[in-house]
């Protein structure tokens, strides 16, 4: 590898990381826009401004020349790589804005990649699919750069990208200009295959949500996978035998919703193994619609500013997936369709190619250092995701529960905050807490996975529900060895359950259970019922959860009604304080009921790091 193309693949690496990561927050951001025009009522100008200005930068290709220069290529990166630097700051306006300039100069820079030096566009791309996969692992699934302690080391990794841009845009030589080799059916695969990529195959927290088994495990096999195609002599293989011919294109095409589907509808290793096949078979199509020469060459631009739109419209049939309740009810139930309609773009762009396009001098090229850096990668992988010792119960008399809604991860200002909550909730040394609006994978969260980012961080054990989509529920943590089980709850609209942990103590079991019950529109009196039948007879025993109803209301009476009691009121704390919203309670929905044992402590925190408050409730588990 001569030193310029070495630094042609760092600068590309650089920027197209950049660009997956701003992807990402761009939807995390509009999540928190949307949130808050929708719930508030009176939706302004802002809601569609804000929709309008992303479609423009996603549309930024179409501003690449079909031949460009050297420095339009440095100009681009140079952008992008200053504009990143938001990203890791603490604020979602930064983020919102700087993540618009990273899309329309990712966006220029990728479309002129693929005209000057369309061979580096492949290896850059899973290099920066890797890198991300990479950061996230080692951040516990929240993306180590996007925290706010790593801006001076961003700052740096732009001063780089600065002065590679710079360095490389002295030089001379056509490169490998292939113009217009980019077809629209293409483009369209590209889009879905980055759908793909970023909300499931890219993240392997998601895939173990999906298929219920080890992060642990998934996540440097996933990274294994995307790194094996960089390797020279694999891509030439696959460009020259495995996908050489057009019926083992359409092989590929065929099996990857057919893993795709395996992997949503089955559990456990069957399920992670069709997510892996999955994955392989991605990223073969990926070479097919980078690698590919078309019948019908369209210029680069419109052809990839085609796939972003593509990619945009599955993101957002995606979150009506999650958000069917309020959005579209018959989307209830039908992510899956969303993962086909993927595939199914990806079909369309991999069957025109002609052939694959075999650089030459491809296995000239050294693929040691390919090896070595997977070798260093995957290591560190492991490393960040081995399990850790999980605390033990004190099995003293006293036992602090709680109950959270994290809201996602985010504040009520959409700073994300998963820190801020778990250094609340490690604060009040609880013994289990129960957890409501928990995403595990989804990317209007960043893709992170809540409960595993904050089990790990507290050194807590975790027992999660999926609800909706495999990738949102709740959860509760907990100390000590228990035994867990969970059911879903009659649901109108979103879909809820409940959860059951159970200790066995000296003085005999002890049970703890956690809800998130309905909004509006909701029968919350089925809902509660039917969690009250799920908790039986079970003494003694806490239950808590963000209920979404008042003091007074049916819901609260039909619980007090089952011999659960407040502790507030026991305790005579009247008027019990308010949860929500957490800056300036105006109203109590969280709670923590007891039966048959008695509160030492019952407090609400005033931490201000989810937009409701926390509930601790401290009891002596011998006194009846």
């Amino acid at each position: 590898m001569t030193r310029p193309r070495f630094w042609r693949i760092v600068e590309a690496t650089s920027v197209l990381l950049f660009l997956v990561q701003a992807l990402r927050v761009s939807l995390a951001a509009m999540f928190g826009i949307i949130y808050d025009q929708i719930f508030a009522g009176t939706p302004t100008s802002w809601l569609p401004l804000s929709l309008l200005l992303l479609v423009l930068c996603l549309a930024a290709p179409l501003a690449a020349p079909r031949i460009p220069g050297r420095r339009t290529l440095a100009l681009a990166a140079c952008v992008a790589a200053l504009a990143r630097i938001a990203l890791s700051v603490d604020s979602p306006e930064a983020r919102y804005w700087g993540s618009l300039v990273v899309i329309a100069a990712g966006g220029i820079y990728l479309a002129s990649l693929f005209s000057a030096r369309r061979s580096t566009v492949l290896p850059a791309l899973l290099a920066a699919l890797a890198a991300d996969q990479l950061l996230r692992a080692m951040g516990q699934t929240y993306d180590l750069s996007l925290h706010p302690s790593w801006l001076p080391f961003q700052i740096s990794w732009t001063a780089i990208v600065l002065a590679i841009a710079a360095a490389l845009s002295l030089r001379t030589g056509a490169g490998d200009l292939q113009a217009g080799q980019l077809g629209g059916r293409a483009g369209l695969g590209l889009g879905g295959f980055l759908f793909l990529e970023l909300s499931l195959l890219s993240l392997p927290n998601a895939a173990a949500r999906w298929s219920e088994t080890s992060y642990a495990l998934l996540a440097p096999l996933l990274l294994t996978l995307t790194f094996i195609p960089q390797h020279p002599f694999v891509r030439h293989v696959l460009a020259s035998h495995w996908l050489a011919l057009p019926p083992r294109r359409t092989a590929v095409v065929v099996l990857l919703p057919v893993a795709l589907l395996g992997g949503y509808f089955l559990t456990g290793p069957i399920s992670a193994a069709s997510l892996l096949i999955a994955q392989a078979l991605a990223l073969a199509a990926a070479a097919c619609l980078l690698d590919g020469v078309p019948y019908a060459p369209r210029p680069v631009g419109p052809s990839l500013t085609f796939g972003m739109l593509a990619w945009l419209i599955l993101n957002f049939a995606n979150a009506f997936a999650f958000t069917y309740p309020y959005a579209v009810p018959a989307m209830r139930g039908m992510g899956w369709a969303v993962y086909l309609a993927a595939c199914l773009a990806i079909v369309l762009g991999v069957l025109p190619q002609r052939r694959l396009a075999v650089a030459q001098g491809m296995l000239s090229q050294r693929g040691g250092a390919v090896i070595a850096a997977g070798l260093v990668a995957v290591a560190s992988v492991v490393v960040a995701v081995w399990p850790i010792p999980v605390r033990q119960h004190a099995m003293t008399p006293r036992m602090r529960l709680a109950t959270y809604n994290i809201h996602y991860g985010f504040d009520e200002g959409w700073h994300f905050n998963l820190d801020g909550m778990a250094d609340a909730i490690a604060q009040e040394q609880v013994d289990a807490i129960a957890l409501q609006e928990v995403d595990t994978g989804r990317l209007t969260s960043l893709g992170v996975d809540d409960a595993y980012f904050l089990a790990r961080r507290l050194g807590m054990h975790v027992a999660y529900l999926p609800t909706v989509e495999h990738l949102t529920g709740i959860a509760v943590l907990y100390r000590g060895e228990a035994q867990t089980a969970a059911a879903l709850l009659p649901s109108l609209r979103e879909q809820t359950g409940i959860i059951r942990v159970t200790w066995e103590m000296p003085e005999g079991p002890w049970s703890f259970f956690g809800t998130w019950l309905g909004l509006e529109n909701e029968d919350k009196l089925a809902q509660g019922a039917a969690a009250l039948d799920f908790i039986g007879s079970t003494s003694p025993a806490a239950f808590g959860g963000d209920f979404n109803a008042a003091d007074g209301t049916p819901l609260v009476e039909l619980i007090r009604g089952d011999d659960f009691v407040d502790p507030f009121t026991m305790l005579g704390q009247l008027p019990p304080p308010g949860t929500s919203p957490a800056v300036d309670p105006q109203e109590r929905i969280d709670y923590v009921w007891l039966r048959g044992a008695l509160p030492g402590e019952a407090r609400v925190a005033e931490s201000l790091a989810s937009d409701h408050r926390m509930v601790v409730v401290q009891v002596d588990r011998t006194q009846p």
